[in-house]
């Protein structure tokens, strides 16, 4: 203690006793207090210098302001926005103001659609102040949208042109509506040299989704402008599409069923001129511009009208990197007894829907961001559009008529499931949206929770009815967002469906379900999960984490040797003391009579690489690594034997056979397997009257497989549209791109072949049965047809993209021929002109 006291000074505190002391004093002692106590004055003065205010720049302010405004419930909008426009204004000759302020704003504008009219209303307020800021940002805008017009970023020109018809109140004369006028004749063209282009249809989509902002502007009169627009478009939006059919959510529903297919463009023109006769009423938009104060001092009684800078549609428009296919609405809230979304019949339905999608689909970078502007969809339409979030189902029913019964949570929810479930293909990796759902489900467990499990219920009462493809994308998402929650349903409410048949779409999608339920997580765990009588359906094999050596017994066929192979590969001997085991292995299956003796070898060989794989995906992966050679020369020398490497996998993984498709996948991209061979493995060695076609993972092998092949014939046709190749490359790109095709096609054909088989009935098994009328017969031929379906809108999805990528191109390549050839002219006379002057 003695040194503690010397080390301090010889007081407790030490040095720091005049901090502590001041710390606490709240005001300066008075002289007299001073005087009494007899302590000097300066002593009692604390004179630190004080902390500098931190004042946060204009620019950063405004930044801030910007991207929060309309998020709160909690604050009044149009205060925000005047609050935005009047710092705007304030300082105006801020160099950061001017050169981040209308970059921010069109950041917003093209990754928060929802925010668009709110920020119109910025520009709306900042156009009385400061007319010539509201001009740049005009340009701006403009810029940019003639950059996407001509990089084919359609997305982006919708939200440039949306925010554009927002300010049609400040724009002179017609404001956006040519812009629109010279969109649908570009469509027209398109159409008229295509009945199939799909490029022109997404123009007539944008158009159409861009008139109800429009209208719900600060401007009026033109409601003759919006009748003309709809009369000229309603010819190409009610003209089927070829590929309409194929991407029918519901293609075995029938219409007492509720699951009636609508266009989604179709669906619009009619929803827009119902709009129309009940005079733009648009309840749902929010108007921000009307809460603007009208007179003030510093501004004129009437807007500054400002004259739309050029926007220049290219004569040939190219249609981006993700080709725009016709789109079917889709709602998994489509058969409850009160709304909870908007109908169809009601323009919101879409109008919602379209922006939520494209916040979705623009903010993929960040789930958590998406997840919360889900959450907080009301703030961003017209009061009274929403019940209150989180309101019970229940409880709607209360409400007295001529209110909203529209829960923000299920139109939320719903946008969501439309990407997830979108035919032909999601924007983005399914992932993605499996991440946004699980976000949302734990930033507002209470309001969501209730929405996805009316979501689910709803699809498994359709599995029987719904597209493969979507049947299957549904219980990954399904078994995926489980795995985030514990792996807790309600599983009593499907218990009657464990004892239908197995070709029974319901029983084999619970099955389904579950093998994928233990892939990601293992089977003791998800049998604790499971009712009574679910138990059986995971049996005890399932729970072993490493499958039996089957040659460890020796009543298996060459297990001495096989046993050997294994020793040797753990051994990492030398592949010429392998090749000694396998050619016994042949030689004695040469003698007992076997046609082709690579089989049974390749069978031990394959096997034991398993074995030793199966500890996790880095094992097996070395081992095939390590084996490779071998592998690779059994497929020249017997395709039987390059089969059996698919054969010996999922064998070894029968009880796990997601673990065995994911090592088939693997020794695809070794090259070790051929897609050909992967497919008539599975649709024509193993068949089985069909019975394959009900196993998930057969389809998730044999999709995995096409997906390939087809990848690599866009990856072709992109590297040989890039511009300024030279001719000698663009001639292997094209000799290449030839012979994949015809790869695609002889694959897409063999998988039809097969799949035309069993819904026909004429395959070899189902053929030579006697029971052909039975009830598992009938829906094993279901199975045929659903497969078929899926494959057809593969093969004709692609063959629309590769044919409508290259014709596009192509034109362009004319133009920048001609444009060459004139330029070259150009110089011609030039020179000509200098040569004569000189």
């Amino acid at each position: 203690m003695a040194d503690y006291d010397k080390r301090n000074g010889g007081n407790r505190g030490g040095y720091n006793n005049r901090k502590r002391r001041f710390r606490g004093l709240h005001t300066l002692p008075s002289s007299d207090d001073v005087a009494d106590s007899g302590m000097a004055e300066d002593d009692e003065i604390d004179r630190r210098p004080s902390r500098r205010a931190y004042q946060e720049p204009a620019h950063s302010k405004v930044r801030n302001q910007l991207l929060a405004v309309a998020e709160s419930p909690f604050k009044k909008t149009d205060e925000e926005i005047q609050i935005i426009a009047e710092t705007v204004a304030e300082h105006s000759e801020d160099d950061e103001i001017r050169g981040n302020f209308p970059d921010m704003v069109l950041q917003i504008v093209v990754e928060q659609a929802l925010k668009i009219p709110f920020v119109a209303a910025v520009i709306l307020a900042l156009n009385h102040k400061r007319p010539d800021l509201a001009q740049e940002v005009l340009a701006r805008v403009t810029t940019a949208l003639n950059e996407h017009f001509r990089t084919g970023a359609w997305r982006e020109v919708k939200l440039l042109l949306r925010f554009l018809a927002c300010l049609q109140g400040i724009l002179e004369a017609e404001g956006v509506f040519p812009v629109l006028e010279e969109l649908f004749s570009r469509s027209a063209d398109l159409q008229a040299a295509s009945i199939d282009d799909s490029l022109g249809l997404a123009i007539v989509k944008i158009i159409l989704l861009t008139i109800p902002y429009l209208m719900a502007s600060s401007a009026s009169g033109f409601e003759a402008h919006a009748g003309n627009l709809l009369e000229k478009t309603d010819i190409i939006a009610s003209a089927p599409h070829a590929l309409e059919a194929l991407v029918d959510p519901y293609p075995g529903s029938g219409d007492d069923l509720g699951h009636e297919s609508q266009s989604i463009i179709s669906l619009l023109q009619k929803q827009l001129v119902a709009e129309a006769a009940q005079s733009w009423e648009l309840v749902c938009l929010p108007r921000p511009w009307r809460t603007l104060p009208v007179n003030d001092e510093d501004k004129p009684a009437t807007p500054t009208k400002h004259t739309l800078p050029p926007i220049i549609v290219p004569s040939s428009l190219l249609p981006g990197v993700r080709p725009e296919l016709p789109e079917v609405y889709f709602s998994v809230y489509a058969d409850q007894d009160v709304e909870t979304v908007p109908p169809t019949s009601n323009i919101a339905s879409l109008i919602l829907r379209d922006s939520l999608v494209d916040t979705i689909n623009s903010l993929d970078y960040n789930r958590n961001a998406t997840a919360k502007f889900l959450i907080d969809l009301d703030c961003y339409f017209a009061p009274e559009t929403f019940v209150k979030r989180a309101t019970p189902f229940d409880r709607l029913k209360d409400i007295e008529a001529g209110k909203s019964t529209w829960k923000p949570e299920d139109v939320a929810v719903d946008a969501v499931f439309s990407q997830l479930l979108q035919l032909p293909n999601a924007e983005h990796k399914l992932v993605y949206y499996h991440a946004v759902l699980t976000e949302s489900c734990k930033i507002a467990p209470a309001a969501i929770a209730p929405c996805l499990g009316r979501a689910i219920r709803y699809l498994y009462r359709s599995v029987d009815v719904m597209d493969l493809e979507l049947e299957y994308r549904f219980m990954d998402w399904f078994t995926h967002h489980l795995s985030n929650f514990g792996f807790t349903w309600k599983w009593t409410e499907w218990v009657d469906d464990v004892e239908l048949a197995l070709a029974k779409p319901k029983k084999a999608f619970i099955i389904g379900a579950l093998e994928k339920e233990i892939r990601l997580s293992f089977a003791q765990r998800i049998r604790g999960t499971l009712p009574e009588p679910y138990q059986a359906l995971i049996t005890e094999a399932k729970e072993k984490d490493i499958p039996d050596f089957k040659y460890d017994s020796d009543h298996t066929p060459y297990a001495p040797q096989a046993r050997e192979i294994l020793r040797l590969l753990r051994a990492k001997a030398p592949d010429s003391e392998i090749g000694t085991q396998l050619t016994s292995i042949e030689a004695e299956a040469l003698s007992l009579g076997v046609e082709d003796p690579l089989i049974p070898s390749t069978d031990a060989y394959m096997t034991a690489i398993c074995f030793i794989g199966s500890k996790s995906l880095s094992h097996v992966l070395s081992c095939i690594e390590r084996c490779k050679e071998r592998l690779l020369a059994l497929g020249p020398q017997s395709e039987a034997a390059r089969r059996q490497i698919i054969t010996s996998v999922m064998q070894y993984w029968a009880e796990k056979p997601g673990v065995g498709v994911n090592v088939v996948d693997k020794l695809l991209n070794y090259t070790i397997l051929t897609p050909i061979s992967v497919i008539t493995w599975a649709l024509a060695d193993n068949i089985c009257r069909g019975m394959i076609l009900t196993h998930a993972h057969i389809y998730e092998m044999v999709a995995s497989t096409i997906h390939k092949v087809t990848n690599r014939v866009r990856q072709i046709v992109i590297a040989r549209n890039q511009p300024a190749l030279p001719a000698e490359q663009v001639a292997i790109l094209e000799e290449t791109l030839e012979k994949e095709r015809v790869h695609m096609k002889d694959l897409f054909a063999t998988v039809q072949d097969a799949l035309i088989g069993v819904s026909s009935g004429t395959v070899d098994e189902m053929a030579e049965s006697r029971n052909q009328d039975t009830e598992e017969e009938t829906l094993l031929r279901g199975w045929g047809d659903r497969w078929s379906r899926v494959f057809r809108r593969k093969m004709a999805v692609e063959e629309s993209w590769v044919a409508e990528m290259m014709t596009i191109y192509e034109t362009i390549d004319a133009e920048v021929e001609a444009t060459a050839e004139v330029s070259n002219g150009n110089r011609a006379q030039e020179k000509d002109v200098d040569d004569g002057i000189s």
